[in-house]
């Protein structure tokens, strides 16, 4: 251990220099930003698997889909191959003022570095590069890079992505490095995650628009008809309202009430919604949120009943329920509980499946000791309320591999916030712990 512990610190200032450079690059998926930056961040991590002695390194797409990079280093004589994945976008900087630094110049402040993607999940690149660095491009073990670019639209292409280069990305563990750990200190393998369902709720009640005077007190505008609706999503204790999901998974953890509300930034005096342990709630329960809703702007707002009215609905589903069939129970819902019998209809979004692992069997062992000699504390199994869509898409295609969900971030990070961050110091032992991964895989 002692020497591949002085190889990753050999490293390192190397592989944060390269983050830095890859954190500079705005590569913002969503379409309405400019997707030139993404392929330039492809083509930049490319460069560098190339330079760290990867085999073969290409730059690979399916139709419709944003450039992926996929990188290999054969396995020695008789050992396994492990599949590191990481994701080269990034979410949108949101507004300049919110952020202390620039969003796409990394700066250190505290030992933490700051910028867009500097946690998620460009420092995942950089953790696998570090790896692979550490052991001068001749890792023990059988290495496939697969750094996806379009994960924070939500992998839409990622299905057939697998399927169209299966051969190329089968693998015998695969280290999926885009979640978390537990708390500064206390490493964490991710073993459930919430699936997801967007969809948006119209409302219509007229033809058009009309004078609020003349007809208020009889005729109901769809704006208060839209509020009425998304009111009943929701019992008077918080509960999401929809039938058909089971029993909540149990977990070994659980969040303080004060540790919560901080990291949530919760206002005093507002109060939390649900019941049962914390960590139920947030990762093992479903959650439904009204994100948005399409409304006059007060400023602009004139005495009229609006005719027309929509609200972006956001549900999570926990582990052990079917994405599709939420989607279907809410949908009824909506029909069902539309007051006054306004017209409703209701558009999908996103739709992700929710996941469990067994993480149990020699390849686990293997990971839990690697992160206990990094850290030199026992991971704790952990599950994240958010939605990564692709680990089904993995499990469906890659059923005999061991998943594995890891990643850089801490509860302080932000990822997807303003003045996002990356923990250096945890880094250096996820760069570490990664390293050691690849050679406890070669002794089994």
């Amino acid at each position: 251990m002692a020497e591949l512990a002085a190889a990753v610190q050999r490293v390192l200032p190397s592989v944060r220099a390269d983050l830095e450079r890859l954190v500079r690059i705005p590569s913002v998926s969503v379409a309405d930003f400019d997707q030139s930056h993404v392929r330039a961040s492809a083509e930049a991590v490319a460069t560098l698997f190339r330079e760290a002695g990867a085999a073969d390194v290409q730059i690979l797409s399916v139709p419709g889909g944003a450039p992926a990079v996929v990188a290999t280093y054969p396995a020695p004589e008789g050992a396994p191959t492990a599949l590191l994945y990481a994701h080269h976008d990034v979410q949108p900087p949101g507004p300049d003022e919110l952020w202390e630094s620039p969003a796409f110049e990394p700066t250190e402040r505290d030992g933490r570095l700051y910028a867009r993607g500097a946690a998620d999940d460009k420092a995942g690149i950089a953790a696998h590069l570090a790896a692979l660095r550490a052991y001068d491009g001749k890792p023990p073990v059988g290495v496939t890079i697969f750094v996806e670019g379009e994960e924070e639209i939500g992998s839409p292409t990622l299905g057939q992505f697998l399927a169209a280069y299966r051969d190329r990305l089968a693998s015998d563990m695969m280290v999926l490095a885009d979640s978390g750990n537990w708390a500064i200190g206390q490493p964490a393998l991710t073993v459930s995650l919430r699936g997801l369902v967007d969809c948006y709720v119209n409302v219509r009640v007229l033809e058009k628009g009309v004078h609020s005077g003349m007809f208020g007190g009889a005729v109901p505008d769809a704006l208060t008809a839209l509020c009425r609706l998304v009111a009943t999503l929701h019992d008077e204790e918080g509960h999401v309202a929809i039938p058909g999901f089971g029993p909540a998974m149990d977990s070994e953890l659980d969040i303080p009430e004060d540790r919560l509300r901080a990291e949530a930034g919760m206002l005093d005096g507002v109060g939390l919604i649900g019941s049962g342990r914390l960590t139920s709630r947030v990762w093992n329960q479903p959650a439904l949120s009204v994100l948005a809703i399409d409304a006059p702007p007060t400023k602009k707002a004139s005495n009229t009943l609006l005719a027309s009215a929509r609200a972006k609905l956001s549900l999570r589903v926990p582990p052990g329920s079917d994405a599709k069939a939420a989607y279907e129970a809410l949908v009824k819902h909506l029909h069902e509980n539309a007051p006054w019998g306004v017209q409703v209809t209701v558009d999908p979004g996103e739709i992700g499946q929710p996941y469990a692992i067994d993480a149990t069997g020699p390849r686990y062992d293997a990971a839990r000791q690697a992160f206990a000699d990094a850290w030199g504390v026992e991971p704790v199994n952990m599950g994240i309320g958010g939605s990564v869509p692709f680990l089904a898409e993995f499990a469906d295609q890659f059923p005999e591999a061991a998943l594995l969900v890891t990643g850089v971030e801490d509860p302080a990070s932000g990822a997807h916030g303003p003045n996002e961050s990356l923990h250096l110091g945890e880094f250096a032992k996820v760069c570490l712990a990664e390293t050691l991964l690849l050679d406890k895989l070669s002794r089994l």
